[in-house]
């Protein structure tokens, strides 16, 4: 026999002023976050460039993570490029199992 109480229509007006507002902002926050995400790059930066190999030579060691996040590149291409650079005997392997290799810069 109850049931919710019929509102007054300034309140009705109040309601559907705050959903806009509310909509309004969340359009906003989906439009800045898109802005601010950057993609990483799929292909592997010139390996024998002196800068690179400088970039690597600083670093104390040497993972795929810290690869990726230094030359902003996916973490599968930074995996390729350690694998290349230890076939080309720029860097060694020092410790490592299946899910992550840890490198060191060889001289």
């Amino acid at each position: 026999m109850g049931g919710k109480k019929k509102l007054s229509l300034k309140q009705m007006e109040r309601m559907q002023t705050r959903k806009d507002e509310e909509e309004r902002k969340k359009k906003e926050k989906e439009k800045a976050s898109i802005r601010e995400k950057k993609l990483a790059g799929i292909l592997i930066p010139d390996v024998k460039g002196e800068k690179m190999l400088d970039e690597l030579k600083k670093m104390r060691v040497l993972t795929p993570y810290a690869v990726a996040s230094r030359f902003n590149i996916r973490i599968s291409a930074a995996k390729d490029l350690l694998e290349q650079l230890e076939d080309d005997g720029l860097v060694q392997l020092v410790s490592g199992n299946h899910d992550i290799k840890i490198y060191r810069t060889v001289g």
